[in-house]
């Protein structure tokens, strides 16, 4: 049984952090904030640990075979909607988020994603904390205003998978009888004492978004238009990217818009041709690319990389041949969400076509005999670095995608159409016609089929990197997996008429233990709460 009881002196270990609190003893073996303000050297170290966080593996100190850092919960993400299957295996470790089961707060799946986001909160936090920002060098300024968007972004994740929203299987009251509807989570930045932290109770969504906003605002202040050095660090341009995010979940359409045009018209990021997209050397897993705005970037030294199969490639590329996936779990896209896909859609050859489709055959793969043997809508989409199947060191040192500049034009689309459907039906048509196929026409008029379409497509463009979860989240969009030819496993196959009530991502037990801000105040288990069919 994996549950977090299973390991009681593991959890006890991790308890601290799961609180957030920033302990106030005086350390004897770290430097401190004062001694970090005078290095700038100790500074940019706390600057590069953020995105090295990203790929940091087994921060619970169990060996979970999902514990291997931000990919992951993209991935988590990814198949608690309707179009990413991962075929029947027992070595899928994501079968809990997709089938509905374990979801509760005495699992180690919900320990793992609170202490990872506490973790990378504090981490943000250390870097905030170590600046003097009345005294601060320019440099340092640009450092600070980078902390305070790091913060934003982990904040704006959490609220939006942690907040309770209406669904058709759970309510809103807990067992304990209260009301947890629209709350987020608790709030820790670098001033949150211990004492504090121990009775932090979750906010609302109005109080949590303020405190991203404020955060970006000032992020944008200080980060301002200075050039970074990678693009695992945050801009100006990353800035109005989680803005636009923030505003969307806010649904402040026209603020929405606003900040995904100023993205595009930074002018320095153009959508994947159809030569990049496809590329069986650097297809999405090169932060080079024209339309990467921002990335998580894997190295040959990272512990990830070195366990072999415990990192991204191994597990979201079915040409690995030495990761998860092609152990069994191999990633697929949903069979309907594919038939819906035009053929004159470059997109659609990122995933095998059926035997006899007049596509069969024209997928570009790295191994031909390999791919034969691969199932039918078998991804194709991410590749191992270099086109390396065979090589870890080489095939896994890759990067993921964080924020790419298509999600702006379609968030830009969709925000648009709330208000004005035939101008995001315009948008929408010429992003397509434009950048994926000349002949594409959206057929819907009307705002609710205009957004419907916007949605598909930005589930087609983003598959895999973790950020249509959020949209079927706020659009209150359901899940269809069972159904005549559905490629599903039984054990998947839920259909959900609205949001799912596994959206509601549940915070683990020792939470309410350390903080009693929350005790009592956690959302209901979901699992198991939907009937799954068989056909």
């Amino acid at each position: 049984m994996n549950t977090i009881y299973k390991s009681l002196i593991a959890a006890l270990a991790v308890a601290p952090v799961l609180t957030g609190c920033i302990e106030e003893t005086q350390p004897t073996n770290i430097v401190t904030d004062t001694q970090l303000g005078s290095s700038t050297k100790a500074i940019e170290a706390l600057v590069w640990a953020i995105p090295a966080y990203y790929n940091k593996m087994d921060i619970m100190s169990n060996s979970q075979a999902y514990d291997w850092g931000y990919g992951s919960i993209m991935h988590v993400r990814d198949v608690m909607t309707e179009d990413m299957v991962i075929s029947a295996s027992g070595y899928d470790w994501y079968s809990s988020w997709a089938y509905n089961q374990n979801m509760g707060e005495q699992w180690m799946k919900a320990q793992w994603i609170w202490t990872f986001y506490n973790k990378q909160a504090l981490t943000t936090n250390n870097l905030i904390g170590a600046i003097d920002i009345e005294s601060a060098s320019d440099q340092m300024k640009v450092y600070y205003g980078m902390g305070l968007a790091f913060r934003a972004s982990t904040y704006l994740d959490m609220a939006r998978m942690y907040e309770f929203l209406p669904n058709d299987a759970v309510s809103s009251v807990n067992l304990e009888g209260n009301d947890v509807l629209g709350l987020t989570v608790p709030i820790v930045t670098n001033e949150t004492t211990e004492e504090q932290s121990r009775n932090n109770p979750r906010v609302p969504h109005a109080e949590m978004f303020d405190f991203i906003m404020k955060d970006l605002d000032q992020a944008e202040e200080y980060v301002g238009a200075t050039a970074r050095q990678a693009k695992t660090l945050i801009d100006q341009t990353v800035i109005w990217g989680l803005k636009a995010r923030a505003y969307m979940w806010n649904e402040d359409y026209t603020k929405a818009a606003e900040y995904a045009r100023k993205a595009i018209d930074s002018g320095r990021y153009t959508p994947l041709t159809r030569e990049e997209w496809l590329s069986t050397t650097s297809g999405f897993n090169d932060l080079s690319l024209s339309s990467w705005m921002w990335g998580a970037q894997a190295v040959k030294e990272d512990d990830c990389v070195q366990s072999g199969i415990l990192n991204w490639t191994a597990w979201v590329s079915n040409e690995a041949e030495y990761g998860y996936a092609v152990a069994g779990p191999f990633l697929q896209i949903n069979r309907s969400t594919y038939e819906r896909i035009n053929d004159r859609d470059f997109r659609k050859l990122s995933y095998k076509a059926p035997e006899g489709s007049s596509l069969a055959g024209q997928e570009p793969v790295l191994n031909p005999t390999w791919a034969a043997e691969l199932p039918t809508y078998a991804s194709f989409k991410f590749r191992p670095g270099g086109g390396n199947t065979t090589d870890f060191n080489v095939g896994s040192a890759t990067a993921l995608p964080l924020m790419r500049i298509e999600e702006m034009y379609l968030i830009e689309a969709e925000a648009v159409a709330h208000t004005a459907p035939a101008q995001g039906k315009k948008l929408l048509e010429d992003f397509m016609k434009t950048y994926r196929y000349s002949t594409y026409s959206c057929k819907a008029s009307d705002a609710e089929g205009v957004i419907d379409e916007i949605f598909f497509q930005k589930r087609v463009e983003l598959w895999g990197e973790g950020q249509s979860f959020f949209d079927y989240k706020r659009l209150n969009k359901g899940v269809t997996r069972g159904y005549a030819g559905t490629n599903f496993a039984q054990s998947a196959q839920m259909n959900v008429v609205g949001r799912p009530a596994w959206m509601n991502i549940v915070m683990v037990s020792s939470e309410g233990t350390n903080n009693k801000g929350v005790d009592g105040w956690n959302n209901p288990d979901p699992s198991d709460k939907y009937t799954k069919l068989k056909f």
